[in-house]
């Protein structure tokens, strides 16, 4: 599956940006869709995570501000992000982790977008 974010962009301090993933196929079979970012100078790290039961998972550091959601029927994964602070500047990347369980071990496997950009100015 190909992943393409869109919706990146510059933003000033207080605004809200909303980032689209789409995937080339379906996304029923995911057992997680992300999101990631990774600012310059250091490494990615997670931001959000939706199941496949709408369970979701944020970083501490976007809680209460980003809503991640995801539309298997259109293979799309949303983050909106609201109250978007200078420190949110990162490439975002689109995650999807699907699982397989084989003699009773669970294998992972990780596709990942091209990632884009978002700028808070202060």
């Amino acid at each position: 599956v190909q992943l393409v974010e869109s919706g990146g962009g510059l933003v000033q301090v207080g605004g809200s940006l909303r980032l689209d993933c789409a995937a080339s196929g379906s996304i029923v079979d995911f057992a997680a869709m992300g999101w990631f970012r990774q600012a310059p100078g250091k490494q990615r790290e997670l931001v959000a995570t939706v199941g496949n039961g709408d369970k979701t998972l944020y970083a501490d550091s976007v809680k209460g501000r980003f809503t991640i959601a995801r539309d298997n029927a259109k293979n799309t994964v949303y983050l909106q992000m609201n109250s978007l602070k200078p420190e949110d500047t990162a490439v975002y990347y689109c995650n999807a982790n699907r699982q397989t369980v084989v003699d009773a071990r669970t294998y992972e496997i990780h596709y990942w977008g091209r990632g884009t950009q978002v700028t808070v100015s202060s």
